[in-house]
């Protein structure tokens, strides 16, 4: 049984992406998203990653709910 703990900080890491608060906190503030994006589709992202974002969402898997407050974040 998987008991990571996936928040924002293990999603970016999963992402390849430098995890730590302020790396985030940076990411976020450069990189926005226009309200008719979805998220998977953003020029930012790698394919692999695209296709992480994309896939584990639609599945509803675990990695879902912070997909989802990425994808809030990155929209204010």
């Amino acid at each position: 049984m998987d008991m990571t703990t996936h928040d924002m900080a293990t999603l970016f890491a999963q992402l390849g992406l430098d995890n730590s608060p302020s790396d985030i906190q940076a990411f976020i503030a450069n990189h926005k998203l226009t309200p008719e994006l979805s998220l998977s589709e953003a020029s930012f992202w790698t394919e692999a990653q695209a296709n992480f974002l994309k896939e584990n969402w639609r599945q509803d898997a675990d990695w879902s709910a912070v997909i989802d407050q990425l994808n809030v974040q990155l929209r204010h």
